[in-house]
């Protein structure tokens, strides 16, 4: 039935994190003991002030169609949470709620991208970037990085990858895959590059901005020349423990959100009713009632990041935030391991799987091919069990 679906479809690639996890699930239930380190998401419970606000929205009868771009109140509850965290004056004209940051996302590339623009996206970077831009017809350039920059890119580097096509800079931090983090400064560098070019737009995905260790997280639309060409995408999922709630949200110039709103009317209308009104006291609770899951993040980290040095053939930094490692095994690339000849990334992650039982994701997917992401965001006894199994798997 191929040759009768669309290009567009044919031409798109399966995201690979879910590819993974659905080959994980598989063996799983073929009986394999799989421990899965390959999805984003938090092993924590939504916190109940959260679910309290949901049962409290249901009995109140909360069950008609919302407004596309999200209720009033929550708009509100985001310019003030804008205000309050990133230093951002927002007002509710400037925002949109929608199904999850990703369609937050695609609403925004395909309000701005035509046929033929060039899309620049930072390496390391979130899997479906790159399909979310080929579905706008666009072109999406990766900008490369490496673990010896801490996966961060330079001011020349951007400057050498625009061209006259370039009309979207897309940057994440703390990034998924490498939780590396952008400061002030560095940020700073990169705006005036862009500065020289007034007609490009920046897509700023700030999804894992409370899940830092140290360095303060910078929004990139508080640079004052770079606000009114910047949109700023967050959400619920990764700091409160909300992935299934599908609440995501952006702050943009006027003239954005309105066309992602007019975007979204024909997709599919506003989000969840109940979800937005949980989400409503969420934001507005302080950062202090989820400090406690940044913490065991961070205690996780530094488990995941002891363990896996101990293996010969690893290469690591430190990440700065989110919940990933994103180790560099480039030095497996041509070795035989129980048989089997590993030639890239892929084959290494594929390995893990079937060899180690462990899943992981690619580094081909987030334009970073010598590298596979680790999620921690899983219990420490199951990341002691996960990296003894790696260890195993690839002794010699």
């Amino acid at each position: 039935m191929k040759n009768k679906l669309s290009d567009r479809i044919n031409n798109l690639p399966v995201s690979a994190t879910l590819a993974m996890a659905a080959k994980a699930r598989e063996l799983k239930n073929n009986g394999i003991d799989i421990i899965g380190l390959s999805l984003g998401e938090p092993d924590f419970n939504t916190p109940d002030f959260i679910k309290n606000a949901a049962i409290q929205a249901v009995n109140d009868n909360y069950n008609s169609y919302t407004p596309v771009d999200g209720y009033s109140e929550l708009k509100q509850s985001i310019c003030n949470k804008f205000k309050r965290d990133n230093g951002l004056n927002y007002q509710p004209s400037q925002i949109v709620v929608s199904n999850g940051a990703k369609q937050s996302i695609a609403n925004v590339v395909q309000v701005l991208v035509n046929p033929g623009d060039d899309v620049l996206l930072v390496a390391p970077y979130w899997v479906s970037y790159s399909a979310i831009v080929t579905l706008a017809e666009g072109n999406p350039i990766e900008i490369r990085s490496d673990i010896s920059s801490d996966f961060k890119i330079t001011p020349l580097q951007l400057e050498n990858a625009i061209t006259k096509r370039t009309k979207l800079v897309v940057i994440n931090s703390p990034n998924n895959p490498s939780g590396s983090i952008y400061t002030e400064k560095e940020y700073l560098a990169l705006a005036k590059v862009l500065e020289k070019y007034p007609e490009i737009y920046i897509l700023s995905d700030e999804i894992y901005e409370h899940i830092n260790y140290g360095i303060p997280h910078f929004s990139f639309a508080k640079i004052t020349s770079m606000y009114n060409r910047t949109i700023t995408v967050n959400g619920v999922a990764k700091a409160f423990a909300m992935t299934g709630w599908r609440i995501g949200y952006l702050g943009a110039p006027n003239w954005i959100a309105k066309a992602c709103t007019k975007m979204q009317g024909q997709i599919t209308s506003g989000a969840n009713c109940i979800a937005q009104r949980a989400t409503i006291a969420a934001l507005d609770a302080p950062v202090s009632e989820i400090q406690y899951m940044i913490d065991e993040f961070k205690e996780r980290r530094g488990l995941i990041i002891e363990l896996l040095g101990g293996i010969e053939g690893i290469k690591l930094n430190q990440p700065k935030g989110a919940f990933y490692i994103f180790p560099d095994i480039s030095s497996f690339f041509g070795k035989t391991l129980k048989g089997k000849k590993i030639n890239n990334a892929s084959e290494f992650a594929i390995y893990l799987l079937e060899e180690a039982h462990v899943a992981t994701v690619t580094g081909d997917a987030f334009g970073s091919p010598n590298n596979i992401r680790i999620s921690y965001a899983a219990s420490k006894e199951e990341i002691k069990k996960a990296i003894a199994r790696i260890s195993k798997a690839l002794a010699d």
